[in-house]
């Protein structure tokens, strides 16, 4: 029994972002220079789904309190033909985040390359603390990549679910056919199940950063000979 207990409560403190903490965490290192909101797939028919609304409005949330100066929006055309990024950017620009203040990351397919992805976009655009802020079972699940991927100075902010409740909600309107993918075909018909679960699991990207490990080793010996000659 001492032995089950112990092993959740590793678990629990390595692998599961606790909400409530986190929020606290992030109060005190407040601001982030980005937060990255993972994307979900858009239905042009029923509207915004309430995965897609409370992923905006959670990032609504951090950008009013302070918490976010900046939002980052991730995922391509996925199972739907709208661009999962672009549309919650959208939503997000409607409900009063700045458009100079929101962006896009359009080539993650799988929530390991929402992560990846947009942590490389972030950098690029010279932000330097970043935090994750999504569902807290997406956030639990995506923790161990920040050691697998080296993404430093990586935060956690998962979404406190009685916060968003007590907010009041929007039923915003957008034009969503910028973000709309023509010939789009979906992830299903153009990856096997296997291949899905790869992606799921991060192999492509921990793929590239092999070959990215392998190309800055040749590098290294190609300017050592440099250097002897």
């Amino acid at each position: 029994m001492t032995v089950l207990t112990s092993s959740c409560f590793i678990i629990r403190n390595n692998f599961y972002t606790d909400p409530e903490k986190c929020y606290k965490e992030a109060l005190s290192e407040k601001p982030f220079d980005a937060i990255i909101i993972p994307g979900f797939p858009h239905d042009s028919i029923k509207g915004w789904d309430r995965i897609v609304q409370g992923r905006v409005y959670w990032a609504l949330f951090l950008y009013k309190k302070g918490i976010a100066k900046n939002v980052i929006f991730s995922g391509s055309a996925v199972y739907s033909p709208y661009v999962e990024s672009k549309v919650m950017a959208l939503y997000a620009e409607q409900l009063g985040i700045p458009k100079e203040n929101i962006f896009v990351e359009t080539k993650a397919e799988h929530s390991t390359e929402n992560l990846y992805y947009s942590y490389l976009l972030a950098r690029e655009h010279g932000f330097n603390t970043i935090a994750l802020a999504t569902d807290p079972v997406q956030s639990s699940f995506l923790v161990s990549y920040k050691r697998k991927f080296k993404l430093t100075n990586l935060k956690f902010i998962p979404i406190i679910y009685d916060t968003l409740m007590v907010m009041t909600k929007e039923n915003p309107k957008i034009l969503a056919d910028s973000a709309f993918v023509k010939d789009f075909i979906a992830l299903p018909e153009r990856e096997s199940l296997y291949k899905r679960v790869r992606g799921t699991v991060g192999v492509k990207i921990k793929r590239l950063l092999k070959q990215q490990r392998k190309e800055a080793r040749l590098e290294r010996r190609r300017l050592k000979r440099e250097v002897k000659t």
